[in-house]
């Protein structure tokens, strides 16, 4: 059969029973000649081969139950691996395989590597490949246990040695779309099992002497996670590769630094994606430096008029995005030497321009567009600063009235905290509890009572990674209570004593303490950040940036930076007397314009559809699932911004 045949057959056909019973290929299935031996009465069988026969048959009966459109699938997987058929594979991978998994295996497993061997000539590096798939259909759709923990992370080590510690690279070809996901999910799972490994006190005897045992400390560690992501990095040489296209070299040259491995697009890919997958993996462990410092040479929507190495696929921008937002956030609460905004604001705009993505990143893409939005509103509120103002009207439409809550300070505590659970990823510890040591885990999970009543006790989730950031980062919204209520004062001002904004504040407050407050909301408006080049550098100093391989800006760390004020509102205090001045930017008449009118059309278009009334009875309020009136869903569906008051000409609220 010709390829276009086999790439029509999984393409096109909406059926595939109908389309594949007509395909003739060849399956080879193992005879087994001992077979007539057990008809003899007088056999005498030994327990281990008599467990062997029932496994047998077991497999035999597993053999004989998988759909024949399902077989038949498999062998054309098989081949199109063997002839490194890439469009093939892709149609298989991204069509064959979902299409097979909705209408046979959506709440089961597919079947186990060793039943369906037979079929693909027992090939050991296409059975990784295949366990790799059938882990990630695991981990996705059903509820993995203890030994489908352990057995993916056996794959992942089998994967990766065969690409790492073969002579030479090896003749394998995937498309890139594969690649990301093999990278992505074996991160992912590494996350999944540190979150079921970190909490000792759900789990059975038989688990606990798993993870006790010298197989369960090393299984998913964070040291082994790690060695495979740097050796990507290291054996596809793509940090110089990367550096060897920024600084303009040649296609001779670039190949030189690249390699024997870095020449190959399968190990390129692997490299590239792992630097991607090393953000992530630093920012779960807490170390957002070094996951900030690993991707200095990718330049995931950093450079200014750098051209991709290739087109990354959708979910590698996902994933980039989102760590970098939890990286902005984390460092502005716990040090303030970043400047989050930029780099947040830059992912939710690829986020607008992606378009409609596929559908298997469609849900996905859209969760992560939502917290991007989430984490600009907590940015937003530790360091309020002029924005993009349709970037702003977006995170305003979906989280307006959660930013007015967390303005109001202390009021706004559970807002705060609540949006950065939802926002921010479940973080992880490099090591888990002491399975190996019974006494330790004891104490671990019983306690000592203290010995005296006002000693104070540990909170429950003391030992959790995500509250430790949560209680760091509200701490520092904390301090910024009185911020708001000096803007607005502030703001109203061109110069004021501080002994006068006393008295306009509560009872009790002097001088020295409003000059502190002064202070904090001073460093709140300053951080270390990039100079954007298409702002305000020379062109002549861009190219000469250019031509070495730096940023304009001052050195080529994604770190380095100069300080620089992130606020509208400047000040200066001379002695106690403060002298403010407010930067102002006009307003933007032609986006303005486009957006109310596109606001128009769309509540005219809800008009011209909705029935004309009728002349006898009014209508009636049907409520909805969440009790949302019938008007309340469809102007959420038409997009309208969500407002306490009625909208009038120049986005004004009219006055009750």
């Amino acid at each position: 059969m010709s390829a276009q045949q086999r790439m029509a057959l999984w393409a096109a056909e909406p059926d595939l029973d109908d389309v594949i019973t007509d395909v003739d290929i060849p399956l080879t299935i193992p005879s087994y000649p001992t077979a007539d031996l057990y008809d003899e009465p007088n056999l005498q069988l030994d327990e281990s081969a008599l467990l062997a026969m029932q496994a047998q048959i077991a497999q035999q009966t597993a053999f004989a139950q998988i759909p024949d459109v399902v077989k038949r699938f498999i062998v054309h997987f098989h081949q199109a691996v063997l002839d490194n058929n890439l469009p093939e594979i892709t149609i298989a991978y991204e069509s064959g395989w979902n299409r097979l998994t909705e209408k046979f295996y959506a709440k089961t497993e597919w079947p186990e590597a060793e039943i369906i061997a037979p079929l693909v000539n027992d090939d050991q590096i296409f059975l990784v490949l295949y366990r790799e798939l059938y882990y990630r259909h695991v981990y996705s759709r059903l509820q993995p246990n203890i030994d489908d923990r352990f057995h993916s992370y056996e794959n992942s080590c089998e994967l990766f040695n065969y690409l790492l510690n073969s002579d030479g690279p090896v003749p394998l070809s995937l498309p890139a779309q594969w690649l990301w996901d093999i990278i992505d999910e074996f991160i992912y799972q590494f996350q999944s099992f540190a979150l079921f490994r970190s909490r000792p006190a759900n789990k059975t005897d038989d688990e606990l002497a798993m993870l006790g045992s010298e197989g369960g400390t090393q299984a998913w560690s964070s040291y082994s996670v790690l060695n495979v992501l740097y050796s990507l990095i290291q054996k596809s040489h793509v940090n110089e590769w990367l550096k060897a296209r920024a600084e303009g070299k040649t296609d001779d040259e670039i190949e030189d630094v690249a390699g024997e491995y870095g020449t190959r697009p399968l190990y390129r890919q692997l490299g590239y994606f792992s630097l991607i997958g090393l953000l992530r993996v630093h920012v779960l462990l807490g170390d957002f430096t070094l996951a900030l410092k690993v991707i200095e040479q990718v330049g995931l929507g950093l450079g200014v008029g750098q051209k991709a190495p290739f087109t990354a696929p959708t979910a590698a921008h996902e994933s980039d995005g989102r760590s970098k937002g939890v990286y902005g956030v984390s460092k502005l609460g716990h040090a303030g030497k970043t400047i989050p905004h930029l780099g947040v604001t830059s992912m939710t705009r690829c986020v607008q321009n992606w378009g409609r993505p596929a559908v298997a990143y469609g849900e996905q893409i859209n969760k992560t567009a939502d917290r991007m939005y989430a984490l600009l509103a907590l940015c937003n509120t530790l360091a309020p600063t002029r924005l993009d103002d349709n970037v702003m009207n977006t995170v305003r439409e979906r989280y307006g009235d959660q930013m007015i809550r967390m303005s109001r300070g202390q009021e706004g505590q559970s807002t705060f905290e609540e949006i950065f659970l939802y926002a921010c990823p479940k973080f992880i510890t490099a090591n888990g509890p002491p399975y190996d040591d019974p006494t330790t885990l004891g104490l671990l999970l019983n306690p000592p009572t203290p010995s005296s009543p006002t000693s104070p006790s540990a909170p429950n989730n003391a030992l959790d990674p995500t509250h430790r950031h949560l209680r760091a980062l509200t701490a520092h919204f904390l301090s910024l209570t009185p911020v708001p209520v000096l803007r607005s004062l502030l703001k109203l001002y061109t110069s004021l004593d501080a002994r006068k904004l006393a008295g306009f504040l509560d009872a009790g407050v002097d001088e020295e303490e409003v000059l502190s407050w002064m202070m904090v909301m001073k460093n709140a408006g300053r951080c270390v950040g990039r100079v954007n080049i298409a702002a305000g550098t020379d062109k002549d100093e861009e190219k000469g940036a250019a031509a070495t391989g730096t940023s304009a800006s001052g050195g080529d760390s994604l770190l380095d930076g100069e300080w620089m004020s992130i606020s509208d509102l400047n000040f200066v205090i001379d002695e106690n007397m403060i002298h403010i001045a407010e930067s102002t930017v006009g307003r933007r008449y032609a986006g303005w314009f486009i957006r109310n009118s596109e606001h128009a059309a769309r509540v005219l278009d809800g008009l011209r559809a909705s029935p004309l009334p009728g002349p006898a009875s009014a209508p009636t309020k049907v409520q909805g699932k969440e009790g949302d009136t019938k008007g309340e869903k469809n102007s959420k569906a038409d997009g309208a911004p969500r407002s306490g008051g009625q909208k009038v000409a120049w986005g004004g609220v009219k006055a009750a």
